[in-house]
């Protein structure tokens, strides 16, 4: 089956039409939104009327799902449903939470930029975040394009790079923004993980920097220098050029690539209540 992608840019975000993700996928549908997902990385898919259930079906065409920071938080579900990850300004009380909320720590951690559960092994594959209440103004999602990035890299840079990896751990970002009261169980809930500056997605075979504020230095190199050649990199990859602005609607899904993309929430009005639902699966070895 074809789908009907319209892009956005002529390499890197698409807006899909005439899906119903509410409905139960068909195979051939599964392989062309992934066939599309290879080559855009970021999909739109407009007017969405999802409850958390048939995100979570919707989601779990694409492999296992991944509990990614709730490993670590064991916060209140207010969503009842493990897997789907309330991305919200909203405590488990439902009001809007006040702005020393650990909570609006992970709001404002979102802003840094970013690839999901890049801090453990397997990674993530696809994130599918689905728009329920918005602000007025703000809080849009920009999206990075790590494989257009890697390609405008100097050859000189490129065989720099062979043979680097970064150290992703999940606390990380968190640290960067002073939020360190965590216990020696949540410290250690998910072990770092190191992986290639340069990975090669699975199955569009694209070279790609794999960065973000997980990554807390480069193994092979001094922790200055190291952390020195990240920032360069994260610097590079996120130039206009590169970058996809996403202003959200309600009901809007935006599905994308952990692999092929960096991301990062804009800010808004802490006070305004905004409520996102997130999914995310899994990258498997089968790809």
């Amino acid at each position: 089956m074809s789908l009907r992608v319209s892009p956005i840019t002529p390499e890197f975000a698409g807006e899909v039409f005439d899906l119903d993700l509410s409905q139960p996928l068909n195979k051939q549908q599964v392989e062309a939104i992934d066939k599309a997902m290879d080559h855009y990385a970021v999909l739109v898919f407009r007017d969405q009327d999802l409850s958390p259930e048939p995100q979570l079906r919707f989601a779990e065409n694409f492999g296992n799902l991944d509990l990614g920071f709730k490993k670590i938080s064991k916060s209140p579900d207010r969503l009842n449903h493990a897997a789907v990850l309330d991305i919200s300004n909203v405590d488990a009380t439902g009001k809007v939470a006040d702005r020393n909320h650990r909570k609006i720590i992970g709001n404002l951690a979102n802003q840094l930029w970013h690839s999901d559960s890049s801090f453990q092994t397997p990674p993530a594959r696809y994130s599918m975040l689905h728009a329920v209440v918005l602000p007025s103004d703000g809080g849009e999602t920009e999206f990075a394009d790590v494989r257009a990035a890697y390609d405008a890299l100097p050859d000189v840079k490129k065989r720099q790079l062979e043979g680097l990896h970064a150290q992703h751990f999940a606390l990380h970002s968190r640290f960067l923004l002073g939020d360190t009261d965590y216990t020696e169980e949540q410290r250690q809930a998910i072990p770092a993980v190191a992986w290639p500056l340069v990975r090669v997605h699975p199955t569009s075979g694209r070279s790609l920097l794999f960065i973000g504020s997980h990554a807390s230095h480069v193994v092979e190199l001094s922790i200055a220098e190291g952390r020195l050649l990240l920032m360069d990199l994260l610097e590079h990859a996120t130039q206009p050029q590169f970058i996809y602005r996403h202003a959200w609607k309600p009901g809007d899904l935006v599905m994308w690539d952990n692999r092929s993309t960096l991301h990062r929430g804009r800010p808004f009005d802490l006070s305004a209540r905004r409520e996102l639902r997130r999914t995310t699966t899994l990258e498997t070895r089968a790809e």
